[in-house]
């Protein structure tokens, strides 16, 4: 009898990240293996797959609007529905419209209300556009971290010669793999954080960070969210006799998010060389920008220009790999502790 008992005790531990385990009730060891299991499903296979179908030419460069943006949306959809992460509302897809002034005058894209009544008075321009939110329900249900990259790209150019297709295979499906492999590592992890962690996938950032602007505008929660973290461009060498380059950004006042990386380098031996910046007030370069008007913390990875940044040369088969699994799997640390730390 005893030794049956010890038998369903064992079993009864192993089987307790499978049942959505709360970090509190698993002890330190127990907690360790649960969030390298789930670090450890990040691998460049995943990363590949992601990044190759993002990049490739049968979505024609991404272009907000246009139909290879909403393929990639219903991809990243598809993709979620596996990992049975539901949406964060009644759809996955957020839908809202963007406004402009007439093509000539080449004036930007807003998403606020105000904004939109004011510039339909006129002939203007309009997009549909649609963010990707799904969220991992934490413990705590009144606070929330947000994961997120943009998916769109530049869309494609008739006239060019040669290679028409902005792939965007950097630009930004690089963010959208490790966005998805973080979203996986949470679910195989087996617990359930402290908080909720919220997927979320931009449509329209190269028009403005228009994606992000139109959530942080209009989310009922917003002063609830706890952290950001932002994934731009993170695929290639922008010194190329110094492949594990990377930038750090993150919010000053937050020096334990520096403390996680430089740590979590020498734990896991990430073959990452970070330029680390602090910034005051995070608000420009891409979807970190919405967040930290808010004042709400965030980090940024991103591996700097290269000459194929906006060009039809950002393809699939020049991204490292390697670094994208190492910066996927450091990141994914960080969002564990923006998830579950009491604070920071």
């Amino acid at each position: 009898m005893k030794r049956l008992m010890l038998g369903a005790v064992a079993v009864f531990f192993l089987l307790m990240p499978a049942m959505g385990s709360s970090v509190r009730k698993m002890n330190a060891k127990q907690l360790l293996a649960a969030k390298e299991k789930g670090m450890y499903t990040i691998n460049e296979d995943r990363a590949r797959a992601h990044i190759y179908f993002l990049a490739s030419d049968e979505l024609e460069g991404r272009k907000a609007g246009e139909n290879g943006s909403r393929v990639a949306a219903q991809y990243i959809i598809s993709q979620l529905r596996q990992l049975g992460i539901k949406p964060l509302n009644d759809d996955y897809l957020q839908p809202f419209e963007a406004c402009s002034m007439e093509w000539q005058k080449k004036k930007r894209f807003y998403v606020d209300a105000d904004s939109i009544a004011k510039l339909k008075q006129g002939t203007h321009r309009t997009l549909h556009l649609r963010n990707v939110l799904a969220m991992i329900p934490g413990k705590k249900t009144d606070e929330y971290v947000v994961v997120g990259a943009h998916y769109d790209h530049v869309g494609k150019d008739l006239t060019l010669e040669g290679d028409q297709i902005y792939n965007g295979a950097d630009d930004n499906a690089s963010g959208t793999s490790a966005a998805l492999q973080i979203a996986k590592a949470f679910v195989e992890s087996g617990v359930q954080p402290e908080r909720n962690v919220i997927i979320a996938f931009w449509d329209g950032e190269e028009l403005g960070e228009l994606g992000s602007k139109y959530f942080v505008q209009t989310c009922p929660f917003i002063g609830q969210v706890k952290g950001y973290l932002n994934f731009d461009m993170i695929g290639r060498n922008n010194k190329p006799d110094h492949p594990s380059y990377v930038v750090y950004f993150y919010t000053q006042a937050h020096p334990a998010f520096e403390q996680w990386l430089r740590g979590d380098i020498q734990k896991y031996h990430f073959n990452l060389d970070p330029n680390y910046r602090a910034w005051d007030k995070p608000i420009g370069g891409s979807d970190n920008g919405s967040f930290a008007v808010k004042d709400i913390p965030i980090i940024w990875y991103h591996t700097d220009g290269h000459p194929d940044y906006h060009q039809p040369g950002d393809e699939a088969s020049k991204i490292n790999y390697p670094k994208v699994v190492d910066i996927t799997r450091a990141a994914f640390l960080n969002a564990w502790n923006l998830a579950n730390m009491a604070s920071y």
